[in-house]
């Protein structure tokens, strides 16, 4: 990697990384537990699993703290622990109908079967600074505990019940459309083949599950601000847990466990291409690890806009996925940092040899030449 011409060379590097670990450490404080990350960073770690796309709460508490928090090389780890696992099973397909709801909401609706459930989220908060975080212990957390718990209700009287789909509303009035095509069900492993544009839905929605969410948000937001031709509500939000099952060696079902995810049903309107047609809703959809609402409802807002045709960025299959693949940007970006001696010294020799013949010309044509240092810097 060029590394060689690093003073020091190997041993230079054996010790940077001794000096990223001797940071991390020597401030001499209380080590972080994997459990108390896990226990207060779940959002963070949601996040981290997503753009890494390995479900597994411990290793991402774990690559976050050897990463002191940076989450861009978190995820950069977590993808390539991932890469090293043996794939024994494939799950079938998740039903989110399934899904034990902590959070759901409407915001095309006010009414909806099964009622909002606004869970836990900061969306109603003032996002003020709290000062008494800075000061707090675990008495004050046990303290919190036996309040909340003493106020909360008693156990439910009705059994607990799965709860139907806002937009099974919209389609049994014959207002949802879909426009999918028999080539967009074609299942793709973005994993294990190579994406090609135009791609599946199954790869799109697979690769805005991977992505940054500052990426798919940015695309997201040019798109509700006039750059494309989705504007979206929120059909339905829910966040909750949903069982995973595989099937074993005997064809039997088996549920392995539950994973928290977050699942957006983004409703536009859908553009009519000929005059006969009648006017229709058409639905946009994200599915992603953990409770990440931001990440979910962009992937909606991107899985419209890719399949609506136009110029704008935010419509742009190839646009989209490449340039929010938070990994590929990440690594792209940092690579900057590796030695390029050789490519910019031969960019600096073709730009003297450009300057020297063009002073040349204009000497040539009687023109005072302009006085150009042309020595070489050390390389």
């Amino acid at each position: 990697m060029g590394y060689v011409a690093i003073k020091g060379g190997e041993d230079a590097i054996a010790q940077s990384i001794r000096l990223v670990e001797y940071y991390r450490v020597r401030g001499r404080t209380a080590p972080v537990s994997i459990g108390q990350i896990q226990g207060q960073f779940r959002l963070l770690l949601d996040k981290i699993m997503g753009e890494a796309s390995l479900y597994a709460p411990e290793h991402a508490a774990l690559v976050l703290k050897q990463n002191e928090g940076d989450v861009f090389e978190s995820a950069f780890m977590l993808r390539a622990y991932r890469a090293t696992l043996q794939r024994r099973y494939t799950a079938e397909t998740l039903v989110t109908r399934e899904m034990f709801i902590r959070r759901r909401l409407s915001s095309a609706f006010r009414e909806i079967p099964g009622g909002q459930i606004l869970g836990p989220t900061r969306d109603y908060s003032q996002r003020l600074l709290d000062g008494r975080l800075a000061t707090e212990t675990l008495g004050h957390i046990e303290d919190f505990l036996a309040q909340f718990e003493a106020a909360a209700p008693g156990r439910p009287t009705v059994p607990v019940t799965t709860l139907p789909k806002v937009i099974d509303l919209l389609q049994a009035q014959g207002l949802l459309r879909e426009v999918d095509d028999d080539a967009s069900r074609r299942v793709v492993d973005v994993t294990r083949e190579a994406v090609k544009f135009p791609a599946p839905r199954s790869a799109a929605l697979q690769m805005l599950a991977r992505a940054e969410t500052g990426g798919l948000m940015a695309l997201a937001y040019s798109a509700q601000r006039g750059f494309g031709s989705t504007h979206a509500t929120v059909g339905e939000l829910r966040v909750g847990e949903v069982p995973v099952r595989v099937r074993d060696a005997r064809g039997r079902i088996r549920v392995v466990g539950r994973i928290r995810l977050t699942e957006a049903e983004m409703i536009s309107r859908l553009r009519v291409q000929r005059r006969d047609e009648s006017p229709a809703l058409s639905l946009g959809y994200g599915l992603c690890f953990g409770q990440n609402e931001t990440k979910a409802i962009a992937m909606g807002i991107l899985d419209r806009a890719m399949r609506s045709g136009g110029d704008a960025p935010c419509q742009s299959q190839e646009f989209v996925l490449y340039h929010t693949e938070g990994i590929e940007s990440y690594g792209f970006t940092n690579h900057l940092k590796l030695p390029h001696y050789v490519t910019f010294q031969s960019s600096l020799s073709n730009l003297r040899q450009a300057i020297e013949r063009k002073d040349r010309k204009r000497g040539q044509l009687g023109f005072g030449a302009a006085v150009v240092n042309t020595t070489s810097s050390p390389s």
